[in-house]
């Protein structure tokens, strides 16, 4: 495991990150759930996916949110991104309520507001890296900003490869130009749903570096879904879901601390 004190150092992208010990938060909230709940089906199929669940994603923090599966952990994101509508409850991006929002205001948002991270690259594979990167803004109509389109692509590390198309780049490198999409059109906050799921080790490492460097030096806000003890270690603060429930929340972790809090829940639910 790599502690975010340490200096990160790989030497296929020639980068050195040094991992705050906390990000640097403005006091706003990027994003905000208030009494959520989510409910599928009725009668003996009905399904709560999420219980009254409130939370909030402070600006220029790395949350991450871990559970078992079926835990509502990827219903959450999806509610709070705009993917899927809320049974009821509040769901806000800075201020902006997204309950009651039309269709066309709720793909306005997405586009303007929020960055996508998925395990599944969902590249273009006839566009190159930098098409990729930049067509969100170009179906909006949106030039880049070419100075944080620089500092972003170079980030990340893909300053040699905009040229190539996904077929030419290694799946690290496919999911470092899905977060520098991402990333380019300077959203409010990123969700990233198992972004390292389809990556070994190696690359995952480099992901998740990035992702720890976008909040420290770009002031980004992510909220990513895992599983993984030690992608969650990269995160200033871990929120554990149970039943669709907030069970606890962890700040600081480290892969162990996570891993000890995740068998306290699997005895729990062995012994209830």
């Amino acid at each position: 495991m790599i502690d975010r004190s340490q200096i990160f150092r790989s030497s296929a992208r020639g980068v050195h990150v040094t991992f705050p010990a906390t990000a640097v938060h403005t006091g706003r909230a990027a994003a905000r759930a208030t009494s959520l709940n989510k409910v599928y089906g009725e009668g003996e199929t009905r399904v709560v996916a999420l219980d009254n669940v409130s939370v909030t994603f402070p600006q220029g923090e790395f949350t991450a949110i871990m559970g078992p599966s079926g835990s509502g952990k990827s219903t959450l994101m999806h509610c709070m991104a705009g993917l899927d509508t809320v049974t009821s409850g509040s769901s806000t991006i800075g201020d902006t309520e997204l309950v009651g929002l039309k269709d066309k205001q709720l793909t306005q948002l997405r586009r303007d507001h929020i960055g996508f991270i998925f395990q599944a690259f969902n590249l273009l594979p006839t566009l190159t890296a930098l098409e990729n990167i930049t067509l969100p803004m170009d179906i909006a109509g949106r030039k880049a900003d070419k100075a944080w389109l620089d500092r972003v692509v170079d980030t990340v590390g893909l300053s040699g490869r905009l040229s190539h198309r996904p077929s030419q780049l290694s799946g690290g490198q496919q999911q470092r130009v899905a977060c520098a999409r991402a990333l380019a059109s300077k959203p409010d906050i990123v969700f990233a749903d198992e972004p390292t799921g389809n990556l070994d080790s190696r690359s995952g490492a480099e992901i998740l570096s990035f992702l720890r460097n976008s909040v420290r030096e770009l002031g980004q806000t992510v909220v990513m879904v895992t599983h993984d003890p030690v992608a969650a270690s990269y995160a200033d603060r871990v929120v554990f879901l149970a039943d669709g429930r907030i069970v606890d929340e962890l700040h600081q972790p480290t892969a162990d601390t996570v891993l000890d809090r995740m068998r306290r829940f699997d005895a729990k639910g062995r012994t209830s």
